[in-house]
């Protein structure tokens, strides 16, 4: 089990989910462009929705990609993390999109697993993860995200508990 590097991609993988929320809070609807350009799928309802923007996905990436040398890790595995957590995000988006849920609303697990389950599968192979460490990782991610949700509500950074 590599313990050590689980604790190194949560820590990306919680810059890249907070990333984007820090953003809008630093910049309010400045530069917040719905990443789907407001356009209907099939279902005619929005693709992601208007809360994700390109600001926070390049936010995300950016500032995650830039981080990962200052905890030792490749630049590479900062933009790969990034990337794919924004990627569950997106999915998470699209799907409670189709389930008709409101905007920014909570859907447990939904909320959680595609935006780390993606990042630490799409790194399993450049670091050697097992199924045990990616399992891990999910369900420590899955607790701190609903805890951290929380304390950061409580501060203001959040807009929603969840």
């Amino acid at each position: 089990m590599h313990f050590l590097l689980i604790l190194q991609l949560l820590a990306l993988l919680t810059l890249a989910n907070g990333t984007p929320i820090v953003a809008k809070k630093i910049f309010g609807l400045r530069f917040a462009r719905p990443l789907d350009g407001g356009i209907k799928f099939l279902d005619r309802r929005p693709l992601f929705g208007h809360s994700k923007t390109i600001r926070g996905i390049t936010a995300s990436i950016l500032i995650t990609t830039a981080s990962a040398p200052l905890i030792g890790l490749d630049l590479t595995i900062g933009a790969i993390v990034a990337g794919a957590a924004m990627a569950g995000d997106l999915f998470s988006s699209f799907v409670k999109r189709r389930l008709n849920f409101p905007p920014s609303s909570q859907a447990l697990c939904l909320d959680q697993v595609p935006e780390s389950l993606f990042p630490m599968l799409a790194c399993r192979d450049l670091l050697s993860l097992t199924i045990a460490d990616i399992a891990l990782g999910v369900g420590i991610f899955f607790i701190g995200e609903l805890i951290l949700s929380r304390l950061l509500y409580k501060v203001h950074v959040r807009d929603e508990p969840y």
